[in-house]
């Protein structure tokens, strides 16, 4: 799933190379991705694209006042095109969603895998006009937000920190992967509560999502659309490296499930060295 440093990326690629052309047209692969129905998808044709901004995981072109927003979801991506099929796209089962096109015949292709299908585009006026952007929590790397914020959102979390760095309405951006990397460089367990932080353990946390996050937004700048994935890939440091050694202690990486998806973590680095039980596997055997 792009998360805050890919998203960041694509507004900065998306910007040296859309802002200041003419949206031709929109096509539909999927016609369930598009969200919203006024202004309709047409509003768009003859507009001139006037930048890009995220927030949170949504992408929001701006689109001579009328906004294009996008939410990749877990299995979407953006595939940039210097020269893009002018034939419009069947409707069917190809992973593509929806297609751009500008007016000097580049453009971008929305495209989902699998078959759970969340990716989403809506038009609108305004980005707060989005739901799920209307409901974000502050964003961590923006300017007013700093240890005291933080510990702050804390103070009355009585929720485990994994599934608070996850909740977009409690801090936007992070997602399952930057929320391990997070923890990790923390030295936190994922499964202890907010509210339980110690003020040390709020400091480390709050360095840790500073660092991390602006380091992958640093490594991704400038990178094509098409290499993000594999930047993000490479560059973790226990999140999808079960069974490898922990870069920084040498400990094995393990996983346990969390809510709808699995975590990684370091036992050592973040646990005391005791492995963390795998709750749902523990419901299932009973």
């Amino acid at each position: 799933m792009p998360e805050l440093p890919e998203v960041e990326a694509l507004v900065e690629f998306l910007t040296e190379r859309a802002v200041g052309r003419v949206v031709a047209r929109v096509d539909l692969a999927a016609f369930s991705v598009l969200k919203t129905y006024d202004p309709p998808l047409s509003a768009l044709q003859g507009l001139e694209i006037t930048g890009f901004a995220r927030h949170g995981k949504f992408l929001a072109a701006d689109v001579s006042g009328v906004f294009l927003v996008t939410h990749l979801a877990r299995a979407g991506w953006l595939r940039w095109s210097d020269a893009l099929s002018p034939v419009p796209p069947r409707p069917g089962k190809s992973p593509l969603a929806a297609r751009v096109h500008l007016d000097d015949g580049s453009g971008w292709d929305l495209t989902e895998a699998g078959t759970r299908k969340r990716l989403a585009m809506y038009v609108v006026h305004s980005p707060y006009d989005v739901p799920g952007i209307a409901r974000l929590g502050p964003d961590p790397l923006a300017p007013g937000f700093g240890e005291v914020e933080l510990a702050a959102l804390l103070a009355g979390a009585n929720k485990q920190v994994k599934g608070l760095l996850k909740d977009q309405s409690w801090l936007a951006g992070v997602g399952n992967a930057y929320s391990d990397e997070v923890l990790h460089a923390a030295r936190l367990s994922p499964f202890k509560h907010g509210a339980a932080l110690s003020e040390g353990e709020v400091g480390r946390l709050y360095e840790a999502l500073q660092t991390v996050l602006r380091d992958a937004v640093a490594r991704a700048s400038g990178l094509a659309a098409g290499e993000l994935k594999k930047e993000k890939k490479t560059a973790m440091r226990v999140h999808g490296q079960t069974g490898k050694p922990c870069p920084v202690c040498g400990d094995t990486v393990r996983e346990v499930s969390f809510a709808d998806s699995s975590l990684q973590y370091c036992p050592t680095c973040q646990t005391g060295g005791k492995p963390l039980a795998d709750r749902r596997l523990s419901r299932l055997l009973k």
